[in-house]
């Protein structure tokens, strides 16, 4: 295959609008603090049209509470760059076995095609100790936290098998927990269990989807100020970042929106941590 030739000056310089055109479907968009928020944000900034997946059932159940999605649609409509892209969003509770496939079929419905997927959803709560946790919880958050993220990918990937040739190549994000840094998460098994299982299987994913121009790639946010913690414990967190300060739901975000773009074609297989130094 022929070297790709050397970029002219004019190649080098950055398109404001890198992802015109592209379609994105961000899962866990549904709080203006969290992390997927920020995503869509970044972007529909960057020219995309973006589909907000949100289960409210589960927020509204967590000591934060659920916030509203249509204001949380209308913070991204804001920041939209292309005049003709669109911000949509829908409810799925990924629980479901079913739920995957049907709301990928519901963005293409929608949008066309499906071009970036950021799976940046996940099961809070439901979780202990190695004494604590059963098989009930177990069982939640490997539906939600690792099931639904891998049937995801199959519908994303089978929707983009019959994209006509020349089609921009597709991206897939996953995200982790820092759960193999340092002293783990050993009040959280159950969840440091799966997102373990996601970040081991991107190589794999990545070599299966590479022949079909998809990379996929994981990232660890560290810890991120969405709300969850307060007081002490708030204060605790922020002396172990070098800068004295939490990472913000935009700080991962930007690296997830760069993922999204050309400029990251060549990056596959990896699982990133953008976490500002953090001490573990």
């Amino acid at each position: 295959m022929p070297t790709p030739p050397r970029p002219t000056p004019a190649g080098l310089r950055r398109d404001p609008l890198p992802l015109r055109g592209r379609t994105a479907l961000v899962t866990g968009a549904s709080r203006r603090a969290g992390i997927g928020h920020a995503v869509a944000r970044r972007l529909a900034a960057h020219g995309a049209s973006v589909y907000l997946h949100h289960h409210v059932p589960h927020d509204a159940a967590m000591p934060w509470g659920a916030d509203d999605p249509d204001a949380v649609a209308g913070s991204v409509r804001e920041a939209l760059g292309d005049p003709g892209a669109r911000v949509v969003r829908g409810p799925g509770d990924l629980a479901d076995r079913t739920e995957p496939a049907r709301l990928v079929d519901t963005v293409i419905e929608e949008f066309g095609r499906l071009d970036i997927l950021v799976a940046n959803h996940a099961l809070s709560g439901s979780d202990g100790t190695l004494d604590d946790i059963d098989a009930a919880m177990l069982d939640a958050h490997w539906a939600v936290d690792t099931r639904s993220v891998l049937l995801l990918v199959q519908a994303y990937a089978r929707s983009r098998a019959a994209l006509p040739p020349g089609t921009p190549g597709g991206r897939v994000v996953l995200m982790t927990s820092g759960q193999d840094l340092g002293g783990g998460m050993p009040g959280e098994i159950a969840y440091a269990l799966q997102k373990g299982a996601l970040a081991s299987v991107t190589r794999s994913l990545s070599t299966t989807l590479a022949a079909r121009g998809i990379t996929v790639n994981a990232v660890n946010p560290g810890p991120v100020d969405t709300g969850y913690a307060t007081g002490e414990v708030h204060a605790a967190v922020a002396a172990r970042f070098p800068a004295g300060r939490w990472g913000t739901p935009d700080d991962p975000a930007r690296l997830i929106a760069w993922l999204a773009t050309d400029e990251a074609g060549w990056i596959t297989g990896q699982v990133i941590t953008s976490e500002g130094g953090f001490r573990h």
